[in-house]
This record gives structure tokens, sequence and C-alpha cells, in this order.
């Protein structure tokens, strides 16, 4: 996996782990699906939703952009089998 490949998965994980809280967890996974697996239109709307600056938006786009192009569909798949461990945590 590469090293933006682990930075999605401390990312995500840190949210999930610091919040212990149920209802944060669906929203959150939510969010990191779309960001691993969803189109950079799809990811870019899902944090508008939270955050309407313009330049956030950009990185937003700009972090999505990258990952979807160093990770491949296997390291996605790898992460996504990671996080549904985390999400079936009894601290989510």
């Amino acid at each position: 996996m590469t090293g933006a490949g682990a930075f999605a998965l401390l990312w995500a994980a840190s949210l999930l782990i610091s919040r212990g809280n149920c209802d944060m967890c669906p929203a959150v996974k939510k969010d990191v699906n779309l960001f691993l697996t969803g189109s950079p239109d799809e990811y870019v709307a899902q944090v508008k939703k939270y955050q309407n600056n313009s330049l956030i938006l950009a990185n937003a786009r700009k972090l999505k952009d990258c990952i979807d192009q160093k990770l491949t569909e296997e390291d996605k798949e790898h992460a996504i089998t990671v996080l549904n461990k985390i999400y079936a945590s009894p601290l989510c």
C-alpha cells in the first residue's frame, strides 16, 4: 500500500476511534466510503454538506483525485476491509 493509502487509513481510523459515539459512525462511514469508492463529484458533494468554503472544497477534490491516482482497486478493497473491522468494534 502506498503512503497515500496508509494516510487515508490512519485518517479514517483516527476519526472513528476518537469518537466512540455510535451516532457518529454512520455519517463517518458514508464519508469514508465515498472518499475511497465514490467519484470526486460525489465526495465533494458530501463534504459540501458540512463545509461550503471554496478552498476546503477544492482541497477535498484534490485529495480525492490524489487517492484515486495513487491507490489501486486492491488497495481500496484492503482499506475497506480494515474499516469494516473498525466499524464492527464495540467502540463504534
